[in-house]
């Protein structure tokens, strides 16, 4: 009984301090994408201070359903990158066609809701598991492995500045975020115990505090003018659709297909626990019901991040009840305006470089998920070429496509999506030699 006492207060506080850092994670993942939005559409300082708001409400909760009633693994939800590729093509495309940003962003809210009912119908009518067998780890890895070569850009981008004050880099800026990038890379990889599981959260802390004395206080908050603030509903307007909009959704939907299946895939690599018969489908349906959600609120569609794959085996922390406290944090934040304006302040380059970090994690993931069987000459060319016209895309500018009709802008666009797919249709058009794929081929993808 003497022991019984010290043994659970050590345990409380290793809960309180793996909750705090999982409620960072899902906020460090929450703050960088709205922003890029706001400065695409030209929101005021208040309107994207009322987007993060929303943001963090929908992946609190978001990500509360999916691990609670969903796949009931530590998988945040956040904005999806997909979704993010969408929104800036269509901003781009407003500002030159000289629409008026509000009509676009309701046509998305539109797109949002169609991505929503299509996951929800898939998955209540059990077919993720008939999903699973197209999604094969060759295919998921694929996609692992461009989300990671896009994202890892754009955070780099972020570490050093660029994108802000016409483009310059910020000495002071990219010290720091290198700093961190250092010392969180150091501490995940060499580090023991309390330094290796909390490795996330000491480099944005000590980051934080490094910025603040390098560089002072560059942005101040807004007023607060109540305690408490509750996010509106459909702040943009209400839901529009056209035929292109309704097509890029219903692809963006199994695009977000293939995301879950290769967050769950790559989270059981991770963390030892049995696996659940309707995982996947229930994993779909709280999807579904997530993006319409974030039509609801106004907000980026989310989807479950693979990311979270590659910060679990970083820090250790695989347990249910700190991440469900860190989700239950994130939604309490977003109703108290002195909370969540405060925490929009986290300088963006302390964010972008610790997310930097896991995501070398997430890429390692997607190789393992590829190399899990040999790489014969059918898989090595399936690889090669959905890798490297998927990455070829990313490198072209916007531009480009600006004479194509709508419908096709939306997808040929987005690199991930084409090397996704043309890695979808040869892995299934190109069958190997005296073989049949078969649903025991690819189980185990999933053990």
């Amino acid at each position: 009984m003497e022991r019984k006492g010290p043994l659970m207060k050590e345990r409380t506080v290793e809960t309180a301090v793996a909750s705090l850092q999982w409620f960072i994670f899902l906020l460090a993942n929450s703050i960088v994408l709205p922003i890029v939005v706001g400065q695409v559409y030209h929101l005021s300082v208040d309107q994207i201070a009322e987007l993060l708001q929303r943001t963090f409400l929908v992946v609190g909760i978001s990500s509360l359903l999916s691990g609670w009633i969903g796949h009931r693994l530590p998988i945040a939800d956040g904005p999806a990158g997909i979704w993010l590729g969408i929104f800036v093509l269509m901003g781009e495309m407003a500002a030159a066609g000289h629409s008026h940003p509000f009509q676009v962003l309701q046509l998305l809210e539109g797109g949002m809701l169609v991505a929503g009912g299509v996951l929800l119908v898939i998955g209540a009518m059990g077919l993720m598991n008939y999903m699973l067998e197209l999604f094969t780890p060759l295919v998921t890895g694929v996609y692992l492995i461009l989300l990671s070569l896009q994202l890892s850009g754009v955070f780099l981008k972020g570490m050093i500045g660029v994108g802000d004050s016409g483009g310059e880099i910020k000495a002071g800026h990219v010290l720091v975020s290198f700093i961190v990038f250092i010392l969180v890379f150091i501490l995940s990889v060499w580090g023991r115990g309390f330094f290796k599981s909390y490795a996330v959260l000491i480099g944005i802390l000590l980051g934080w505090l490094t910025f603040i004395m390098l560089n002072g206080f560059e942005q101040k908050a807004p007023a607060v003018s109540s305690v408490v603030s509750f996010p509106k509903f459909f702040a943009w307007g209400w839901p529009k659709l056209d035929a292109g909009m309704a097509v890029s959704a219903v692809l963006v939907a199994f695009v977000l297909i293939s995301n879950i299946i290769a967050s769950v895939a790559a989270m059981q690599q991770v963390v030892d626990r049995q696996e659940e018969s309707g995982r996947l489908n229930r994993a779909g349906i709280i999807s579904g019901v997530n993006n319409l959600l974030s039509s609801l609120f106004s907000s980026v569609g989310v989807v479950p991040l693979s990311i979270s794959a590659g910060f679990v085996r970083m820090t250790g922390q695989s347990r249910m009840k700190p991440y469900m406290i860190g989700c239950v944090l994130l939604i309490v934040s977003s109703f108290l305006p002195a909370v969540y304006q405060a925490l929009a302040l986290l300088p963006g380059p302390i964010a972008y470089a610790a997310m930097l970090v896991t995501f070398t994690q997430m890429l390692g993931i997607g190789l393992n998920s590829i190399l899990k069987s040999p790489l014969d000459e059918r898989r090595l060319t399936i690889v090669g070429m959905s890798l490297s016209l998927g990455t070829a895309i990313m490198f072209l500018p916007q531009s480009v496509f600006q004479g194509l009709p709508a419908i096709v802008q939306y997808v040929v666009s987005n690199g991930i999506m084409i090397g996704m797919l043309l890695a979808l249709l040869l892995e299934h058009i190109w069958r190997p030699e005296g073989k049949q794929f078969s649903r025991k081929e690819k189980k185990p993808f999933f053990r």
